[in-house]
This record gives structure tokens, C-alpha cells and sequence, in this order.
């Protein structure tokens, strides 16, 4: 047994669990929808003219947290089940085991990203960096939703249940989305509200993604150290991952 058969059971019980995700697109896609068009006319007047291309980035990234979040689950209801327990006594490695799990959040989060990206075409968003710029935000996008998913693999084997597990991410993701550029542009910050929210490297993620969708050009030198940032995170987070499921099996 090996990452692909893993990753086929995964894709498997994602699409027999369908609901997660209509669950994990249709806040982003209210967000795009509804509150673009209400706060549209306003951010008009601080020289935004395309809103719904301005937060498309953030609801890219919120639309990973909320992918990767409910691949969490999956372990809840695994154990529940019994197929968790029979994956770990099966002759395969333990890294196997995480990476067809964070690959199949990787997958689904691409599809819910094309979904929203299809319906902001109707909204006149387009990619200003052309072709290269969309090979750079799927690159981003990969790397962002795989260390979420290791992230969010990590935290729910540490958890005793998946309602704990839910208060946990909402504190977690909530704070990172509204604490970033997501929805307002960064100038328009000031004291403490603004270092906060520099500190936060999903801001810097969103605003790279931003520039890609918006600006012609790519900013080599900002697109190459947020891809190092992200690197960073993705191992941190699959090694914790990692050392969580082997320490499962030690029980």
C-alpha cells in the first residue's frame, strides 16, 4: 500500500462525504459574491476599482484553511470507523500514510480555488501577470494548502474529539484571516493593528497572490522569499504531522 492507493481511499471518502465540501466553499463564495458587491461601491472611493479581484486572494487562502481544516475530521471519523487503527497495522510507511492524506486536501482545495476563480470571472477578474503568474499562484497555492493540511493532520491527532478539534481551528484560522490583508489594503493600517498584521505570513502570501492577480509585472525578489517562507512551514508542519501519527502507533 502506497501514497497513491492512499490517496485514492482518501478522494474516495471525500466524495462520499461530498458535504465537506459545499461546507468549506460557500462562506468564501458568499464572501466573494455578496460582500464584494456591498463593500465594492465604498472601497471605490480609496481607489479600489475591482474588489472582488482585490480579496480574491485572501478567499484563496481562505478557502485552503477551510479544505485542509475538514480533512482533519477525516481522522475523527476514521477512528470512529475503525479503517484509522487497520491503515496503521498495514505493512506501510508512516510518511505514506500523512502524504496521501495532506495530497487529498491539496486536491480538493485546487477544486474548490477553480470553482470560486470560474464564478470571479463573471465579477471581471483576470490575471494580470498573464500565464507565468498563474503557474506562480498555483505554486502557492499547492504549498499553502499542503502545509495547512499538515498542520491541521498534526493538530487533530492531538485532540481527543472533533468538537475540540473545530474550537481549535476557528481560533487558529479566524484570527490569520482577519489579521491579514484579506479584505483591506495594508496602507490603510496603522499602530499595533498593522504589526500584527505584518506578522502574519499568510499577509504576506495573500499580497504576493494579490500582485500576481492585479499587477502585470512579478516581483521576483518578494514571489522567491515567500516561496522559502512556505517551504519552511510545509516541513515543519508534515514533520510534526509526522512525529504525531508515529507517536499514535507507540500507544
Amino acid at each position: 500500500m502506497g501514497v497513491l492507493t492512499l490517496l485514492q481511499r482518501d478522494i474516495k471518502w471525500r466524495f462520499h462525504n461530498a458535504f465537506t465540501i459545499v461546507i468549506t466553499i460557500l462562506q468564501p463564495m458568499l464572501w466573494l459574491v455578496l460582500y464584494s458587491a456591498v463593500a465594492g461601491q465604498a472601497m471605490q472611493g480609496i481607489g479600489i476599482q475591482n474588489y472582488t479581484a482585490f480579496i480574491l486572494a485572501g478567499l484563496i487562502v481562505l478557502v485552503s484553511f477551510g479544505t485542509c481544516s475538514s480533512s482533519g475530521i477525516m481522522n475523527y471519523l476514521m477512528k470512529a470507523d475503525g479503517s484509522f487503527y487497520r491503515i496503521l497495522i498495514a505493512p506501510v510507511q508512516r510518511s505514506s500514510i500523512v502524504l496521501g492524506q495532506v495530497l487529498e486536501a491539496v486536491l480538493c482545495n485546487f477544486i474548490e480555488v477553480a470553482i470560486m476563480c470560474v464564478v470571479s470571472l463573471f465579477f471581471s477578474v483576470k490575471i494580470a501577470s498573464g500565464f507565468l503568474g498563474l503557474l506562480v499562484i498555483i505554486l502557492l497555492v499547492f504549498m499553502t494548502s499542503f502545509f495547512m493540511a499538515g498542520l491541521t493532520y498534526a493538530i487533530s491527532l492531538c485532540l481527543p474529539n472533533e468538537v475540540l478539534y473545530e474550537t481549535v481551528m476557528n481560533a487558529i484560522v479566524l484570527p490569520i484571516f482577519f489579521l491579514s490583508t484579506a479584505l483591506f489594503p495594508e496602507d490603510k493600517l496603522s499602530g499595533g493593528l498593522k504589526i500584527a498584521v505584518n506578522l502574519n505570513p499568510f499577509t504576506h502570501v495573500i499580497n504576493v497572490l494579490r500582485n500576481l492577480i492585479l499587477q502585470g509585472n512579478i516581483v521576483a525578489h518578494d514571489v522567491i522569499l515567500i516561496i522559502l517562507l512556505l517551504a519552511v512551514m510545509c516541513l515543519i508542519s508534515f514533520s510534526w504531522a509526522l512525529h504525531r501519527l508515529k507517536k499514535e502507533t507507540s500507544l
